[in-house]
């Protein structure tokens, strides 16, 4: 199921297409595999009036990383969805003061299988997804949990 450099691309590609808010923040793809997606922003069109990253940036870019993330594996199994975030949590644990990242992974009691089970039987599934933004300490500046929700669309 490893999406490939070209679907990641398209992917970024779709996000600052079809989102004015990803192109205006200059979202770009850092690095992605099977569990792990990173998407990065610059700060400069980021930053709040204090001069570190605004954070509703570090929450955009956390959420656009988790659904990219979800929206990969659907379409490395050829699976025609719509995904949404059903619910998310975010804590904002210290100032980011230069260029960022977000990392989205699957959430520790989350996986793969179950989700596409669940697709394939009922037509709508969820997945818990982690996210943060690590700080220049490496600890996480920002973090955020989110359960996404891919629905099948109607032939």
């Amino acid at each position: 199921m490893n999406p490939s450099p070209d679907a990641a691309r398209d992917l970024v590609r779709f996000i600052r297409d079809k989102i004015p808010l990803a192109r205006a923040m200059d979202l770009e793809l850092q690095s992605h595999d099977d569990d792990l997606l990173i998407l990065g922003a610059p700060l400069a069109p980021n930053v709040n009036d204090k001069g570190c990253a605004f954070g509703g940036s570090l929450v955009s870019l956390m959420t656009l990383c988790g659904w990219g993330l979800v929206e990969l594996a659907l379409r490395a199994r050829g699976q025609d969805c719509d995904v949404f975030v059903g619910e998310s949590t975010v804590r904002y644990l210290q100032p980011v003061w230069a260029d960022f990242r977000a990392e989205a992974r699957l959430a520790e009691d989350a996986d793969w299988a179950s989700f596409f089970d669940t697709l394939q039987t009922r037509g709508k599934t969820r997945i818990e997804v982690s996210c943060n933004v690590p700080g220049a300490d490496g600890k996480p500046a920002a973090i955020l949990t989110a359960r996404f929700v891919a629905k099948a669309r109607s032939a």
